[in-house]
């Protein structure tokens, strides 16, 4: 089995490795620190599991996963992060994600989660189940952000996060044209007027 574990803090990726020598996995690890890194590594080989973390510097979690996702590609992806489930795990599915699991989870917790997703199967905690079941029922209490589409989103946080436009065109291949539409659509249906409304709205809800 051959597993790449993508995140941008070797001392994650040695604890990952630790936890994944510590269960029944025949498996070979390949380590890489950024999205960039990460994009060209799976182009060039293929893997059983990619462990993914949300915020990689350069093309971040949700785009990579977006991309390994639409490829075609029969790999799997367990979404890691140190963000709250609720605020991205469902976009995380969406975007065909096989699981999610939270740093901080026990280890006993992780270590599950890396096994059921190996071995073909998806991982949702219980407490994630429910916030996914009241999404598709349509009766989640909802925060600004949840009205955004998967793309809107990856901009808003990008924007959030201090990035420029011409970075957001070149990091999500889209014109200049687009992120700024993207900009004015996003800070309307949030109702807030300014990159920086934006920025503060993203750190007081976990989402940066």
């Amino acid at each position: 089995m051959k597993i790449l574990i993508a995140d941008d803090h070797s001392i994650v990726r040695e604890g990952v490795k630790q936890l994944i020598r510590s269960i029944p996995l025949a498996a070979d690890v390949v380590e890489a620190g950024d999205g960039n890194e990460a994009l060209e590594i799976i182009r060039n080989d293929h893997f059983d599991l990619i462990i993914l973390d949300i915020s990689l510097p350069g093309i971040n979690g949700l785009d990579l996963l977006q991309r390994i996702c639409s490829s075609g590609s029969d790999n799997r992806v367990l979404m890691l992060s140190f963000h709250p489930q609720e605020h991205y795990a469902v976009r995380a599915f969406r975007l065909g994600a096989s699981g999610y699991v939270v740093k901080d989870s026990d280890p006993s917790v992780i270590q599950e989660a890396i096994v059921r997703v190996a071995e073909g199967g998806r991982y949702v905690s219980p407490e994630l189940a429910e916030v996914i079941f009241f999404d598709a029922q349509g009766t989640s209490p909802g925060m600004l952000h949840e009205s955004l589409s998967d793309r809107e989103f990856q901009v808003m946080i990008l924007l959030a996060g201090g990035k420029t436009v011409t970075e957001i065109a070149s990091q999500v291949f889209i014109s200049h044209k687009t992120v700024s539409t993207y900009r004015v659509r996003i800070l309307k249906k949030m109702g807030l007027n300014s990159n920086a409304d934006l920025t503060i709205y993203a750190m007081k809800n976990g989402l940066i």
